[in-house]
Formats: structure tokens, C-alpha cells, sequence
């Protein structure tokens, strides 16, 4: 590579943007390149076509140097410059960007990434009921579009928020046109559902609502979750965590069939995200296969459409 040519298998390890573009690689054809990015397996590129504005609608941005966690568990190479990488190997150009778990409510990383990736890029926050009005006019205009209540039952994680935070700051938000996004272990989900029918903002599950394996589709969380997407104000992130598979890599076989259920019931309130850099997972995935799930859930091109695109326009607010 010292000529900057490319050839038809050229390997990028953990390159810097500067170095890609001084090597000719931000110009070469997808098909012509295949590039390591840093917390995700493989090279290889997805089979799956991504269309045009597609947009993963979950992600975390660690940048611990610039902006120091409140927190242990920041990622190493989860910056800016590493998710474009990402973005370049699954050809998505839109994105949400979310409050990792170690920054607890300082959201400054994640309004700093959405001002790096610009227009194409939105944000979901973690807040206090102590925030101000004025404060959360300031994240509204750097692109905050929801906020995120992380409170999994794992005695090993300390959580930044509770569930009594939840319904006094769907009702500010709603207001801000933001929805309330919910990352809550199964049982603790069917637990809560008379506050669901209470709080009257947007919700979305994170990842398809957290529904175990082997239960999948019979779990009670998963026939809540539909009822509640059935009265309009429910939306769903397909997204692949430790917690919804057993079966695992190379097929997801087990949540592979949550994922279609959903699709089947829903496509309008569904949308995807990678979940890069896979916070808390002790087997880095790979990126391609976790995208070429979603040809199995949403076999139907338009439909598939509708997850990646114009659903993120609806719920996140980007143009048509």
C-alpha cells in the first residue's frame, strides 16, 4: 500500500480518517475494500444492499480522553473517527447516537459526536428530573431527540437513573416532541406495564425489549410490548444483544424469530440499530452478520425501507 493503489482485498487496520483519505481508500468502491473496524469481528462486507439514508438507530460514541466517563466501562477506539469506519463497511449514512452507560447523565460526548457527524446524525440523552427547561432546550437544538432509562437488574451495574424518573420526564419531554427510550431486562418490563399505559410521550424498547431466549416470541414481555405498540405511541430498536440469543453467531437462529415476529406485526414501528461499540459484551460480533440479520426478519425490500429509512425520519426527525 505504500503507492496508495488499492487492490481488490485491502485490509484497514484501525486507520485515523486522515490516513484513509491520504491513501485514496475514503474514494474506493465499497466492493473494491474490505475494512477492520476497531470493536467489530471480521472484514468482510455485509451481503445485504443498504439503501440510500439508511440510518442505525443505536450506537454509543466513547471519547475518554476528551470527555472522561463518570464511570469504569469506557471503550477503548469508539470515536467519531472509528464509527465512520463502520459506517463505511455497512454503508449507512445516518445516525443515532446514544449516551453510554459510563458517562451516566453528562451528555457532552454524545452532542459533541452529533456536531462532528452533522446533519445526518441525532442523539438520544440521559437526564435527571433536575434538568432545566433551558437545559434541555440546549439538547434539543444539539439534536437530542429522546432519553434513555438503562436500569437492567444486573447487581453489577449501577444505573444513572430509576424507574420513578420515568414518568415525570416523559411528560417534559413530550413537550420537545423527544420519546422516552427503555433498556430494561424482560421481567422488569412486564412489571412496569401499568406505567407504560400511564406515561403519555413516545417509547422505544432497546433491543426488541430485551425478550430471553428460550421463551423469545411466548415471553410476557413480547405480548406486552405488541399490545402497546398497537395503541400507536411504540416503537422497537432490532438490535442483537447477549441477552436475546443463546443460539448465537454465525445464524441467531432464536432471535431470528423474535425479529420476524416483530417485523410481521409492526414494520411501521420498527427500526435497527448495531449497537457498536457492543458495550458489555464479551465476544466482539461481527458487524456484517448482525446486518444481514435483518434480510431474514424483513425479507421484503420495502420493507426493509421502511425499518432503515423512513422510519428514523418519523421517529428521530430527519427530512424526507
Amino acid at each position: 500500500m505504500n503507492d496508495g493503489k488499492i487492490g481488490r482485498r485491502t485490509f484497514i487496520q484501525g486507520a485515523s480518517l486522515a490516513a484513509l483519505s491520504a491513501a485514496g481508500l475514503l474514494d474506493t468502491p465499497l466492493s473494491q475494500a474490505q475494512v477492520a473496524v476497531p470493536n467489530s469481528a471480521g472484514t468482510e462486507l455485509p451481503r445485504l444492499k443498504a439503501p440510500a439514508l439508511a440510518c442505525d438507530c443505536h450506537h454509543h460514541i466513547y471519547d475518554p480522553a476528551r470527555f472522561a466517563p463518570l464511570q469504569p466501562g469506557a471503550i477503548s477506539h469508539a470515536r467519531v473517527a472509528e464509527y465512520r469506519l463502520l459506517q463505511r463497511r455497512i454503508a449507512s449514512t445516518r445516525d443515532v447516537v446514544v449516551t453510554p452507560r459510563p458517562y451516566a447523565t453528562d451528555n457532552r460526548v454524545t452532542l459533541d459526536a452529533i456536531s462532528q457527524l452533522g446533519s445526518t446524525a441525532r442523539g438520544v440523552a440521559v437526564i435527571h428530573p433536575t434538568v432545566t427547561d433551558a437545559e434541555l432546550k440546549t439538547l434539543d437544538r444539539g439534536g437530542i431527540r429522546g432519553i434513555r432509562f438503562s436500569l437492567s437488574a444486573n447487581p453489577t451495574t449501577v444505573a444513572a437513573t430509576t424507574v420513578d424518573m420515568i414518568e415525570p420526564l416523559s411528560k417534559r419531554v413530550d413537550a420537545l416532541g423527544w420519546h422516552v427510550q427503555i433498556a430494561m431486562d424482560a421481567d422488569q418490563i412486564v412489571a412496569a406495564e401499568d406505567l407504560w399505559n400511564r406515561i403519555p410521550s413516545l417509547m422505544v424498547f432497546d433491543h426488541m425489549g430485551y425478550v430471553p431466549e428460550p421463551q423469545g416470541t411466548k415471553h410476557p414481555a413480547f405480548a406486552l410490548i405488541r399490545r402497546l405498540i398497537d395503541k400507536g405511541r411504540t416503537w422497537v430498536k432490532l438490535s442483537v444483544i447477549p441477552a436475546n440469543t443463546k443460539d448465537g453467531p454465525p445464524t441467531y437462529a432464536d432471535v431470528n424469530k423474535v425479529g420476524q415476529a416483530y417485523v410481521q406485526a409492526a414494520p411501521e414501528r420498527m427500526v435497527w440499530g448495531s449497537n457498536w461499540p457492543h458495550p458489555n459484551e464479551p465476544n466482539t460480533p461481527d458487524d456484517a452478520v448482525l446486518f444481514d440479520l435483518l434480510a431474514q426478519w424483513a425479507p421484503n425490500e420495502a420493507t426493509r425501507h421502511r425499518i432503515l429509512v423512513e422510519n428514523p425520519e418519523t421517529l428521530y426527525g430527519f427530512a424526507a
